[in-house]
């Protein structure tokens, strides 16, 4: 068993203002997604000026933000908010849902391709491989957190989490293995594969059924919220039913890509 390192969640408390760990977390990914997609723009003649570029990652923060909030809203505690509706502004006691943050960059991204004349699958063939830094680095914040733990574990690198809901026995670090496998492995998968033309759409859909897959496994030793639970056979949960159509969809947009063979750029 490893220790759990026990962070304090507040970064820097200014008595009037406490800055937390989690929203640093996003600051970090956010502007690490800034500095590569300019980098994106400049040395891979995409056609974003830089501009747009700091325009694209504006809305994709709010998207992150607002559709990330809703998301863990609507997805899965919606009888706590209705009953604690203020509540709902208390970022940073965490709650963020993927899910939700995408289905906000997407609205995002429609509105800036609208703005920009571009089409909608060429802005998110451009931004899906910096999207894992985001995913790492707010997986490291729930870690700090110590939430979304995993199931019990007795593997050496099991840890036991300070929340009394964890019950004080070893479990999975499975923010770690999120944070692994959806920030850095695909990060380097999308990373390589659009360091060369390919068709449009294709990048979107290695992001969708990569994202899809790697958090479907991990699902497995994570636990379920416990006011949800396993929603059947004692083993699917609601995030394996939210990225089984990411999954699908991804699948899709890279056959469609590869059979249609429009360049991207």
């Amino acid at each position: 068993m490893i220790a759990y390192p026990d962070i304090d969640p507040v970064a820097l408390n200014l008595g009037f203002l406490k800055i937390h760990w989690y929203g640093i977390s996003y600051v970090v990914g956010i502007l690490a997604a800034w500095f590569l997609l300019r980098y994106r723009a400049s040395q891979l003649q995409w056609g974003f000026s830089s501009e747009q570029v700091s325009d694209l990652v504006f809305y994709a923060m709010l998207g992150i933000i607002i559709g990330g909030r809703l998301g863990s809203v609507l997805f899965y505690n919606l009888s706590y908010y209705l009953e604690h509706p203020l509540e709902v502004f208390y970022l940073q006691q965490g709650g963020m849902s993927f899910h939700g943050g995408l289905l906000g960059v997407f609205a995002a991204v429609w509105f800036f391709s609208h703005k920009f004349d571009k089409s909608f699958f060429k802005v998110t063939d451009f931004i899906a491989p910096v999207v894992p830094i985001g995913l790492g680095t707010g997986r490291i914040g729930n870690f700090i957190n110590g939430e979304l733990w995993g199931a019990p574990s007795d593997l050496p690198w099991a840890m036991i989490f300070p929340a009394d809901a964890a019950g004080g026995i070893p479990r999975h670090p499975s923010q770690l293995y999120e944070a692994f496998l959806e920030g850095l492995v695909l990060f380097i998968i999308l990373w390589v594969f659009s360091d060369r033309p390919r068709p449009a759409r294709a990048i979107s859909g290695l992001f969708l059924f990569g994202y899809g897959i790697f958090r479907f496994v991990v699902e497995f030793v994570r636990l379920p919220d416990a006011h949800i639970g396993y929603i059947a056979f004692d083993w699917l949960t609601m995030g394996q039913i939210l990225s089984l159509p990411m999954i699908v969809i991804g699948m899709v947009l890279i056959v469609m890509a590869y059979r249609a063979i429009e360049p991207q750029r």
